[in-house]
């Protein structure tokens, strides 16, 4: 809704949004500026919860969603809602329906097969980059996530390795200090968390991983280019390896 406040255009929306602008110029006034950033960052809290809540399996493959009840759930309006949403359809986790909902994707081996070769190559660059690149704090947390994955796989704790492993991916796009690459990186290593946490079980695997990702992790924070390429390599293998298991279990 819009209201005329002398010679200033303030409109309220949905998302808790003040947003006032020069009735002559149309030029964005400080106030708009501070709030619409707040709402971008309603907007991402909106989107990495949903996504979490789709990869864990809270909401499960095949479950209908409404904009109203996540708005409720997260405690927020329905337009950072709405925009998580488009989010998640354009990166393969839902499917929209109009006036029924959304619709939480299955998870497709094959597909997840077509991920890892973007993967590899993906995972290459952002280790390059992050090896020269990278901050002394960067450093220094990729060596504690390499020690605390370890842990959660040989204690058995997966919400701390999954929590981990989503900590792992975030600090090496980071790390690479490319915004395109950890655009296009984000949807890639989403949707393999999902497969992960769908199709993985065995305890052997996790630890297995967890040896992989803190290799990668030392490597790049030692600067050493050809472990981390060889790390890499090996982990995507591994992946791979697990991907055609999952595959031929359902075939």
């Amino acid at each position: 809704m819009t209201y005329q406040m002398g010679r200033n255009s303030v409109k309220l929306d949905c998302g808790s949004r003040i947003v006032v602008r020069d009735r002559e110029t149309g030029s964005l006034m400080r106030d708009e500026i501070k709030v619409d950033q707040e709402a971008a960052s309603i907007a991402e809290t909106a989107y990495l919860r949903i996504e979490d809540m789709i990869v864990t399996r809270v909401l499960p493959p095949g479950s209908m969603i409404s904009e109203n009840r996540l708005a409720d759930e997260l405690g927020c309006g329905r337009t950072p809602i709405r925009e998580a949403l488009q989010r998640l359809k354009l990166e393969g986790f839902i499917e929209i329906h109009p006036r029924r909902g959304a619709l939480v994707t299955p998870v497709d081996v094959m597909k997840q097969i077509e991920l890892l070769e973007v993967r590899l190559p993906l995972e290459l660059l952002m280790s390059r980059l992050a090896i020269r690149r990278a901050t002394k704090a960067e450093r220094s947390e990729m060596l504690r996530l390499a020690a605390v994955i370890r842990q959660a796989a040989a204690t058995g704790n997966r919400p701390l390795y999954l929590a981990t492993n989503r900590a792992i991916h975030e600090i090496r796009t980071a790390a690479a200090h490319n915004s395109m690459l950890a655009q296009t990186a984000r949807g890639v290593l989403a949707l393999s968390r999902r497969f992960w946490y769908a199709y993985i079980e065995d305890t052997d695997s996790f630890t297995e991983a967890a040896d992989l990702h803190a290799k990668i992790l030392t490597a790049i924070a030692e600067s050493s280019e050809e472990r981390a390429v060889e790390a890499t390599q090996g982990f995507i293998d591994f992946l791979d390896r697990l991907t055609r298991r999952a595959l031929s279990r359902d075939f």
